[in-house]
Formats: C-alpha cells, sequence, structure tokens
C-alpha cells in the first residue's frame, strides 16, 4: 500500500458556482449495475459483485414501477430547511408502504442466481413476519449491526434504498439546506458510502459524498476529513499495482477514513460499485488501525 500526503488547505479550485446537492438520477440502478458487472469480470469477488449487479437491475425495475410515496408536507419542508435538518431523516419519516413488498420481490429476483445456501439465507426475508422485517429494517437504519442479519441485510437495505431514492427524486435541491453535520447527508441523514470526484460541467473535479441510503450527494472540498473536518495531515492510501482511481483518505486526528472514487480515473467509476470491488483496501486500512467511517449496504462488515 503507498500513501501520498497532502498538504492543509488544498482543495479544488471551482470557477463560479458550485452546485452544492446532486439528487439521485432516474437511471441510478441501472449504471450501478452495469459498472458492477464489468469489475465483476476477473475479479476475486466476481460471484459477489454480479449478484449485487443483479440486485441493482431489479431495484432499478422497481424503482421504475413502484408507486412514489408522498413527500412531506411543504410546511415540514420548509421548517427542515429553515433549521437546517433533513427532510427525510427516518427517525421522523413513516416508513413508505411497500416497501416489504419490494424487499420480497428483490429476493425473488436475485435467489435464482444463487447456491442452495444462499436461497436458503434468503428464506426470512420471503417468509418472515412484518414485524420481523420491520425490525430488520430498524437495526439498519439505526446502525445496530451488531442486531443485523448481516445474511438478509443486503436485500433489505436494497428495498430501502428504492424507496428512499424515490423520495429524494420528488425534491429540488432548494428545498435542501447544507447540512449541520457535514459528514452526514443534507436530504436523509444517513451516512455516506464513499465519496466520488466527479468529471464534467460545473462539477467538474469537485468531491461529493454519495449517500448510502437515498443516493444524494453533497461537496465536500478535498484534503478535509469527511468525519471531522480536520485538515492536517490528510494522507491518501492506494494499493501498489492495483487502481489507484480509488483511495481511502485518512485522518489522523478521528482515526478513521473513507474512500474517494475518482473519476477522472475512469469515467464509469460509481462511488457504491467502486467501493465494493476495494475490499482489499479496506482490509489494509483496518490493519494500519483506521476505521471506516462510512457503510456500504449491499455488504455490511463493520459498525459505525
Amino acid at each position: 500500500m503507498t500513501t501520498t500526503l497532502l498538504q492543509p488547505g488544498q482543495i479544488e479550485a471551482a470557477a463560479g458556482s458550485i452546485p452544492e446537492l446532486r439528487l439521485p438520477p432516474a437511471d441510478l440502478f441501472l449504471t450501478r449495475a452495469r459498472r458492477l458487472e464489468q469489475l465483476a469480470a476477473g475479479h476475486t469477488l466476481g460471484d459477489y459483485l454480479r449478484f449485487v449487479a443483479r440486485l441493482a437491475r431489479a431495484q432499478q425495475e422497481r424503482l421504475d414501477d413502484g408507486p412514489a410515496a408522498s413527500l412531506p408536507a411543504p410546511e415540514l419542508l420548509a421548517q427542515c430547511r429553515e433549521y437546517r435538518m433533513p427532510p427525510l431523516a427516518p427517525a421522523g419519516l413513516a416508513r413508505p408502504s411497500g416497501w416489504r413488498d419490494t424487499a420480497r420481490q428483490l429476493a425473488l429476483a436475485v435467489q435464482e442466481a444463487l447456491p442452495l445456501a444462499g436461497r436458503a439465507a434468503l428464506r426470512p426475508v420471503l417468509e418472515g413476519q412484518d414485524a420481523w422485517l420491520e425490525a430488520q429494517a430498524g437495526h439498519l437504519l439505526e446502525a445496530s449491526l451488531h442486531e443485523l442479519d448481516a445474511a438478509v441485510a443486503p436485500v433489505i437495505g436494497a428495498a430501502l434504498q428504492v424507496h428512499w431514492v424515490q423520495l429524494a427524486r420528488q425534491l429540488e435541491s432548494a428545498q435542501v439546506a447544507r447540512p449541520e453535520h457535514p459528514n452526514l447527508c443534507p436530504v436523509c441523514g444517513s451516512h455516506p458510502v464513499s465519496s466520488v470526484v466527479r468529471i464534467g460541467g460545473a462539477e467538474n473535479g469537485l468531491r461529493y459524498l454519495h449517500c448510502a441510503l437515498c443516493s444524494s450527494e453533497w461537496h465536500v472540498v478535498r484534503a478535509k476529513c469527511s468525519n471531522c473536518d480536520n485538515t492536517r495531515g490528510i494522507v491518501y492510501h492506494h494499493l501498489e499495482g492495483g487502481d489507484n482511481g480509488v483511495r481511502a483518505e485518512s485522518c489522523p486526528e478521528c482515526r478513521t477514513y473513507l474512500k474517494i472514487v475518482h473519476q477522472d480515473k475512469n469515467p464509469l467509476a460509481d462511488p457504491v460499485a467502486d467501493d465494493l470491488a476495494s475490499l482489499a483496501l479496506d482490509l489494509l486500512m483496518d490493519e494500519a488501525g483506521f476505521a471506516r467511517s462510512g457503510v456500504n449496504w449491499y455488504l455490511i462488515q463493520g459498525s459505525l
């Protein structure tokens, strides 16, 4: 693993107005599935990446066909903006109706591609009581990962993502304030999966944190810890001989890291898919004594 030390204050130099918020696009999950399929070729985690790609395609189908849940009342949206609160925070929002049906549909869509053990692991989603599914969703949303059934978490998380993306897509950027806590999503208050340096247009060269739940993105300057705002001693790590388009940004103050995905290295790079495909980097960061500050719901591997 190699590292690069950045000097304090090295941030983006962006001309004109910076787009502070990127709401999820209509083809979010389809784009992710295609990237996962590309990454799976010859990868040691190829089978799992193909499983997640199938799950993402099923998410896209549900996103396209499923009924959209209603946003909070305009008065509540305005109040959230005034007080810099995320308008779609799960703690203040009833879970969208139909999410349990989505979870079961996603499980059906992927089970045929799984071995017998994998199909058995998904049986609780297909046959479980509503109360059990609600409890599992609560553990995931509250980051109570020690109480979560890790085998079914990707499907339950995927179902929740579909519905929160549906909600986020109905918002306008002007309805969302800059977050009071910059390390949390301004739309739903969740932790990021990773960050991504985007290319093209007004976003060229800008870094965005990508939400694990609603897939919204918010701007955060580079060379600054996305967890504690520290700007001193930030270090980038990447695997020697590997793809340096995905790096781990570590902070010496809070001893956490979060990956940063560079689309200038690969325009097709996806902040969720490329994070999942670089698990070896997570293992090395753990050995180096850094804790991950975000979570990828497709593969629950640690607590926040």
